[in-house]
């Protein structure tokens, strides 16, 4: 049987993928050439934007996706490996568990779309094992997107999830 750790490792290495800030590993697959300019975004964007993008994330036990929030929606495609619980905070105090997989009859879903400035994060949870996914943005991806969670913010709002919050914060 083979080792998880070393299969992830191996697509690190395949996939040429680096780190990511919010953690895990990514890589750019895809920009669209054409730029959707500011008269035809939504009043949120500040600067014209590329109509999609997309990326290879892998994600192993004990890494994470931290807590963020994009200007976009996001959608995560899962391909495979282990189940990856993502996390969404609501704007009304809830939190919602979508479970990233391969087993749509124990409830996992193959992808999953996360409405523009929601807080959401996401990990592996099975030990000493990994996740490759896909992430497709629309309007596309920039790091001027990217806002992370601070732990005393999210608490506050969401004192009820603060061990989740804290495990899945870097601050």
């Amino acid at each position: 049987m083979p080792n998880p750790t070393n299969q992830a490792h191996d697509l690190i290495e395949l996939l040429e993928l680096k780190r990511h800030p919010e953690g895990g590993w990514y890589r750019e697959i895809y920009r669209s050439d054409e730029i959707l300019g500011l008269a035809s975004l939504p009043e949120r964007f500040d600067m014209p934007h590329n109509l999609a993008t997309s990326i290879y994330y892998l994600l192993e036990s004990g890494d994470l996706s931290a807590f963020h929030r994009i200007r976009s929606d996001e959608t995560w495609h899962f391909y495979l490996g282990s189940p990856v619980k993502l996390y969404t905070l609501h704007d009304d105090g809830t939190l919602q568990k979508v479970v990233l997989g391969d087993n749509p009859g124990s409830g996992h879903v193959f992808q999953y779309t996360v409405p523009h400035g929601i807080w959401f994060g996401a990990e592996v949870t099975i030990p000493g094992s990994f996740a490759l996914m896909g992430c497709t943005v629309s309007p596309g991806f920039g790091f001027g997107d990217l806002e992370f969670a601070r732990f005393s913010e999210l608490q506050q709002k969401y004192s009820r999830y603060a061990t989740l919050i804290r495990r899945l914060t870097r601050d």
